[in-house]
């Protein structure tokens, strides 16, 4: 019996994956849970197992393609054992594909095709709706084109089932939006673009470009600076690094000092920790720190330490560290770039004083860390104002100036180069 093995799901938002590489070829033995094939979605490479047992019999896209989730990629001849375990589950999904036919044959009767839809103002759905929705791979896109009769616009289940037995006729249509007199457009200018080595961006630069343009086109950015003299925190790691190493078999690098503060930071002000969704805000329940790391191509990711507030030094270098090396070794999971909520980008690490980073949507502020710097300055002490060596540091916040104001974005700044400079000297490994 042959077995449709499927482009999988491998995060909430990805519609779709590049395969990198097939690890089995047409003829090939395959066992339950053996890895078939490997993955590129969302900036992280993830292997496909197979979930059943049997003799790979074809292969329907080759390396480079870009695959829709739910897509058959390939076909498995099933063994008798496993074949006859997955009758009663198949029974269920060959109704469905009959339903879909039907509905097909029906409509191509009747020559009419559906080439816009309206879409709904209101986009409230009820959890029942969404569950139901979940289990019919509906997305939310789709569910808001739905014909609703409910009050204020609200879509009822009863809309849901009835358009789930017409056979989802909106399910592959763009909805149709009205042209904004209003809104910008970018000019489209013959710019002289020179000459020279033309080099593709490769798929992940594309979707930080992407990313972006969409961050400054979306986000009013708005960028303040401080100076933190971090001569305290900078001597106490100096003198406690090997040590703390001994003890948690880990080093101790300024990033999980930084995180540890910055969360706290957050803690105070937490309207940081936020996104927008329409007229919406919504202030987070959780403190999911990233940290932009450069990988080995000089592409960047941010992996997120997730609870940050609620972990530990040692924690938090053990989970820094982990992270880093799944960078640097490119097998970051997709759960581990996934749910922050407000990012650090360390600019210092590339020689640079200071930064104006951009937004990583959907958050609404991310914080530059420049280069630890040993300076000349004027210290108050009880003899009176005397020159010393301080290793000093600038911040820079971008925030977003729908959520956050000047006042807020400035005093959560003060707020991280305090943390800095008070840093408790006394404190035990």
């Amino acid at each position: 019996m042959e077995f449709e093995l499927k482009m999988p799901r491998l995060g909430e938002s990805i519609k779709e994956a590049t395969i990198l590489a097939w690890l089995k070829n047409e003829g090939d033995r395959i066992e339950e849970d053996e890895m078939v094939l490997e993955v590129a979605t969302d900036k992280v490479d993830s292997e496909v197992p197979s979930t059943v047992s049997g003799v790979l019999k074809s292969i329907l896209f080759a390396a480079n393609d870009v695959v829709e989730v739910g897509k058959t990629i390939a076909i498995i001849e099933m063994d008798d054992a496993t074949s006859s375990a997955k009758d009663t589950a198949d029974k269920s999904e060959v109704t469905e594909k009959k339903k879909t036919t039907s509905f097909v044959k029906r409509k191509s009767k009747q020559k009419k095709a559906i080439t816009n839809a309206t879409q709904n103002n209101n986009t409230f759905f009820s959890p029942l709706i969404i569950a139901v929705a979940k289990e019919k791979h509906i997305s939310f896109e789709e569910l808001a084109r739905i014909p609703a009769t409910g009050k204020d616009g609200r879509l009822r289940k009863s809309d849901l089932f009835k358009y789930v037995d017409e056979g989802r006729p909106s399910q592959f249509v763009q909805p149709t939006a009205e042209l904004d007199p209003t809104a910008y457009r970018i000019p489209q200018l013959n710019l002289d673009k020179g000459t020279g080595k033309i080099v593709k961006m490769d798929r992940m630069r594309q979707m930080i470009a992407d990313h972006m343009v969409y961050s400054k086109h979306t986000s009013p950015h708005v960028t303040a600076y401080v100076e933190a003299d971090l001569t305290e925190m900078v001597n106490w790691r100096n003198e406690h690094k090997v040590a703390f190493q001994e003890k948690y078999d880990c080093k101790l690098t300024f990033t999980p000092l930084f995180v540890e503060a910055v969360a706290k930071a957050v803690k105070d002000f937490p309207m940081i920790n936020a996104s927008i969704d329409g007229e919406n805000i919504i202030v987070k329940e959780h403190i999911n720190i990233g940290m932009a790391t450069a990988l080995p191509s000089g592409n960047l990711i941010v992996p997120v330490v997730k609870d940050a507030d609620n972990k530990s030094l040692a924690e938090l270098s053990k989970k820094v560290n982990e992270l880093a090396g799944k960078a640097r070794d490119n097998k970051l999971k997709a759960d581990d770039i996934q749910g922050g909520t407000f990012t650090i980008s360390n600019v210092g690490t590339f020689g640079s004083l200071m930064g104006t980073p951009i937004i990583n949507q959907p958050e609404v502020a991310i914080l530059a860390i420049g280069i630890i710097k040993k300076r000349a300055e004027v210290i108050e002490t009880e003899k009176g104002d005397e020159i010393a060596i301080r290793s000093m540091m600038y911040l820079s916040l971008s925030f977003d100036h729908r959520v956050v104001d000047g006042y807020l974005g400035g005093s959560f700044l003060r707020r991280i180069a305090d943390y800095f400079e008070q840093f408790d000297t006394n404190r035990k490994l």
